[in-house]
């Protein structure tokens, strides 16, 4: 039996096919789409989520690859009257080691994923679509739509914001779609414009900006519909139209189902929030579906879906009032679990800085005295005890050794 079936392979589902297939987990993932797609898309990688991939093996590449966010020139009449900075430049720090948001074309983010789980043993299986999914107690028979019939411990929805397998397991989707409020995407090559700046142009008509793509041609162009920059466009690589759509599922799990990404909840691109949630979101669920612990496993949806609601609220603020502003509110270091069940002590639930080699890997991470007989943790001299969970946040925060030895049973672990 497949331990993990994964629906969606974007930046969550493949995040979450990582994690697991670390652990040696059994998974497929399966994308509906025939082919990879190509679009700019989600361009801004999180200072968080930059944490998240120095884990997972792909940071070098990314940063490589990627770039800062060029400095925005505004025009009007031909002339240069505005510029701006989306984000100050910040120096890396032993506490917050990627400070700068990084500029990346959601098609190679996908595609230094791929490959990483690639090296881990597994692929995408393009053209295969989720089309039935029913469950017991025991696990879930999912229906692809060549008529295979997969029977899987846990099924795990991250195929955006029109989830089959959220419909599926019968979870509403509630919010708003603001038909009136739409946005073109293309990717362009034009001619004549540096890219040293994203270039922006604005009327009573509406907008239009082309922002440079790193280590490539192509400028990635976001317009009020009818509205078009004043340069020419040699070409148009892809294309789509977006609507702002702002929803959260009522739930993120249904027994053996889960959501994670736009299949749990959709955000405006204001801040740049989804595909880095999305990423959080996997990289939440990948250890506990690992460990397989229904007690741990059940503590996904109660640390996510607060995390959801305050950044839904984040990116549709930064919408409305039109903030080009990013800063620490945007990075998402901050957030934490500190309501979670899993969170003990003063520092229960935090992020956990300035440690990331230490934290590197699928283990559990303990600073202080104490012996650990199981290889799931790690152990290094430090004050108290401080037991890091896998994902870097801070579960048991304490001095007495005996409740440390207590959380870990708990976890399943032997003391």
């Amino acid at each position: 039996m497949t331990h993990v079936l994964i629906a969606g392979a974007g930046p969550t589902g493949l995040t979450l096919a990582i994690e697991l297939a670390r652990r040696g987990v059994d998974l497929r993932i399966v994308e509906r789409s025939p082919e990879h797609p190509s679009g700019v898309r989600g361009k801004g990688l999180q200072p968080r989520t930059l944490e998240v991939f120095h884990d997972l093996g792909v940071i070098d590449e990314i940063l490589a690859t990627g770039s800062v966010y060029p400095p925005i020139r505004g025009y009007q009449d031909g002339r240069v009257v505005w510029e701006h900075r989306m984000h100050e430049p910040k120096q890396p720090s032993r506490a917050v080691p990627y400070p700068m948001v990084v500029m990346q074309p959601q098609w190679r983010t996908e595609r230094i994923l791929r490959e990483r789980l690639a090296a881990l043993g597994h692929h995408v299986e393009l053209g295969t679509e989720v089309v039935a999914a029913e469950q017991d107690g025991e696990g879930v028979t999912v229906t692809l739509g060549g008529g295979e019939r997969v029977r899987c411990a846990y099924l795990a929805g991250a195929d955006g914001g029109r989830s089959t397998v959220r419909k599926l397991a019968g979870i509403g989707f509630h919010g708003e779609t603001f038909e009136t409020e739409r946005m073109t995407l293309k990717d362009v090559r034009v001619d004549g414009l540096d890219r040293d700046h994203w270039h922006m142009w604005g009327d009573e008509n509406g907008f239009a900006g082309l922002c440079p793509m790193p280590h490539s041609d192509v400028f990635q162009l976001t317009c009020t519909p009818g509205v078009e920059p004043p340069v020419e466009i040699r070409e148009v690589l892809w294309e789509s139209e977006y609507r702002v759509n702002i929803r959260m599922a009522e739930r993120f799990r249904n027994g053996r189902i889960f959501l994670a990404g736009d299949a749990a909840h959709v955000h405006s691109p204001a801040g740049g929030q989804g595909l880095n949630t999305g990423v959080q979101d996997a990289y939440n669920l990948g250890w506990k579906l690992a460990l397989g612990l229904d007690r741990v496993i059940d503590t996904y949806e109660a640390e996510r879906m607060p995390v959801a609601e305050h950044v839904l609220g984040l990116s549709t603020r930064l919408l409305r009032e039109q903030d080009l502003k990013r800063d620490e509110e945007t990075q998402q270091l901050n957030l934490g679990y500190r309501d979670s069940p899993l969170s003990e002590g003063e520092r229960g639930g935090e992020r956990l800085p300035g440690r990331l080699e230490e934290l590197r890997g699928t283990h559990f991470t303990l600073f202080g005295a104490a012996e650990i007989a199981d290889p799931r943790v790690r152990v290094h001299p430090g004050e108290g005890f401080l037991l890091v969970r896998p994902d870097g946040y801070i579960g048991f925060d304490g001095d007495d050794e005996s409740r440390l030895r207590a959380y870990l049973s708990g976890l399943g672990i032997v003391a």
